[in-house]
């Protein structure tokens, strides 16, 4: 039962956020700038007006796949971002041109961030397994090991936080600046942006619930 009263908060948090997300995207996507542009030019026209054109910009694959991609210096969009006319487009195309910016500026928690992909990586596999091992092998060495691990990706989700707030709020003053949308346009790109960052803030809130329920784990076998 504890295992719930930890972990159910942050489920229906992250449930609530990706309908919010999707409905969100759904309405504006039926709404096109006046600029008319798709979210491919949307991308490289505030990169552009930044100074930066050495980031290629892809059409990737899936819904709301979209993302920078920090060694390949590259923006890969879903189809329908890339290609679609439409705030929702151009203000999803727009908070991942922030990332680039991020990039060229130097913006440290997006190198931090970046640093701890592999460790966390690991950590988001293992830390479950070691956990376990460590209960059922009654080590408590290996059961704090997979605390460790699983404490990285924790770690992970809250620097992600002010990293993507920070592109969505380059996004939101560029896309203006740059000619994107209108000032009367900006709010209900920027709905999109704000919508999505609330994922990110779920899965923080999420792994932090998980990290607490295996610590008190580990309080009672100490007990």
């Amino acid at each position: 039962m504890s295992y719930w009263i930890f972990v159910l908060p942050g489920l229906l948090l992250a449930v609530l956020a990706s309908l919010v997300t999707q409905t969100t995207f759904r309405r504006y996507s039926r709404v096109r700038p006046a600029s008319g542009l798709t979210g491919a030019e949307a991308a490289e026209r505030m990169l552009q007006s930044q100074g930066i054109v050495n980031v290629r910009i892809e059409r990737g694959r899936g819904f709301l796949s979209d993302h920078f991609d920090p060694s390949a210096n590259t923006l890969r969009l879903s189809p329908g971002v890339h290609d679609s006319p439409s705030l929702s487009a151009v203000g999803v195309a727009c908070h991942e041109a922030g990332h680039a910016l991020q990039k060229a500026s130097g913006y440290g928690p997006l190198g931090l961030r970046s640093a701890l992909v592999p460790v966390t990586q690991l950590g988001s596999q293992l830390a479950f397994p070691v956990i376990l091992a460590g209960m059922v092998l009654h080590r408590p060495g290996l059961f704090q090991l997979g605390i460790l691990l699983f404490a990285a990706v924790v770690a992970f989700t809250l620097i992600t936080l002010p990293v993507e707030w920070n592109a969505t709020a380059r996004a939101k003053r560029l896309m203006v600046s740059s000619g994107i949308v209108t000032p009367q346009e900006q709010p209900h790109a920027a709905s999109v942006l704000n919508a999505a960052f609330m994922t990110y803030v779920a899965s923080a809130v999420s792994s932090i619930l998980t990290l607490l329920y295996y610590l008190t784990l580990g309080g009672r076998r100490s007990d």
